[in-house]
């Protein structure tokens, strides 16, 4: 991101300022133990409000849809591959993991898709960046982890990756693969460079699918998956929600004029509500807390 601003705005100056997150601090915390919502970027947020920083990027599948006051994304930068990504020392395939493997992966929305794809494994949560996750794996804490391949892409890991789950088993966490930026509201100074960065295709279809979410009351812990796809002038959206366990998978599609994305989103999302989201949603909420 720093590279594209110089590369299209050669007299600014660009500091990158690194700030740990709460949720990085305590690895060893399950991340819903936070609150789920907005985790791993309060702290980025508190930076721009307080004016300690303009601009701020975060993958998109953290960012709550409801944002701080005074704060916007203007800008979405052209979305990386979207889907989830199998990685093992063991075997070349999800299909070919045996019976009894454990699976690692602290998101809900993986978990119930792997438990509807196969009761037979052991899915086991695991924290940390994705070099620590991966020692765990060459560690033999786990058969297999499930990571997403935009993040595996962005750190040159992509050796790691043996194949990309298919999104009919494996559909993607809302936002998944696409960086946005954030900013003051009122920045309009800040506005002018980060607009350039934004890729019309996938501000539409990330926004399409944190409709879905925002009509669910979900966040990016809930066992909530969406996807979009432009294509000339439509969108398709596939969303689903699911059960702790995966014994109970509600999907739903819709598709419609790009034009209307927002409002895409929001149908897909009244139709799983339609057919029964809320109570599994609010089950798994349930098992979730529990635990």
């Amino acid at each position: 991101m720093q590279y594209k601003l110089l590369q299209l705005f050669a007299d600014i100056d660009v500091t990158i300022q690194g700030i740990t997150t709460e949720a990085d601090k305590f690895l060893d915390v399950p991340v819903d133990r936070f609150g789920g919502k907005g985790v791993f970027v309060k702290e980025l947020e508190e930076a721009l409000i307080e004016g300690r920083a303009d601009l701020a990027v975060h993958s998109m599948k953290d960012v709550v849809v409801d944002l701080p006051i005074g704060l916007a994304i203007p800008a979405i930068l052209k979305r990386q591959s979207p889907g989830d990504a199998y990685i093992s020392n063991i075997t070349d395939s999800l299909i070919s993991l045996p019976e009894g493997s454990v699976v690692g992966t602290s998101s809900l929305r993986r978990q119930t898709q792997l438990k509807a794809y196969r009761k037979d494994l052991i899915v086991r949560g695991v924290r940390g960046n994705v070099g620590t996750r991966l020692n765990k794996l060459d560690s033999g804490d786990y058969d297999a982890l499930i990571l997403a391949s935009s993040g595996l892409l962005r750190l040159g890991q992509q050796n790691r990756i043996k194949h990309e789950l298919d999104l009919n088993i494996m559909l993607p966490a809302i936002g998944q693969g696409a960086l946005g930026i954030e900013i003051r509201a009122d920045d309009v100074g800040t506005e002018k460079f980060v607009e350039a960065l934004n890729d019309l295709d996938t501000f539409q279809c990330v926004s399409a699918e944190r409709m879905v979410s925002k009509c669910l009351n979900g966040n990016c812990r809930s066992p909530i998956a969406a996807y979009a796809v432009k294509q000339n002038e439509l969108i398709s959206i596939s969303g689903l929600v699911g059960s702790i366990d995966g014994s109970q998978i509600i999907k739903s599609e819709v598709s419609g004029s790009a034009s209307n994305a927002i409002e895409l989103g929001n149908k897909l999302g009244q139709n799983l509500l339609d057919n029964g989201a809320e109570k599994i949603l609010a089950e798994a909420q349930i098992t979730k807390d529990g635990a």
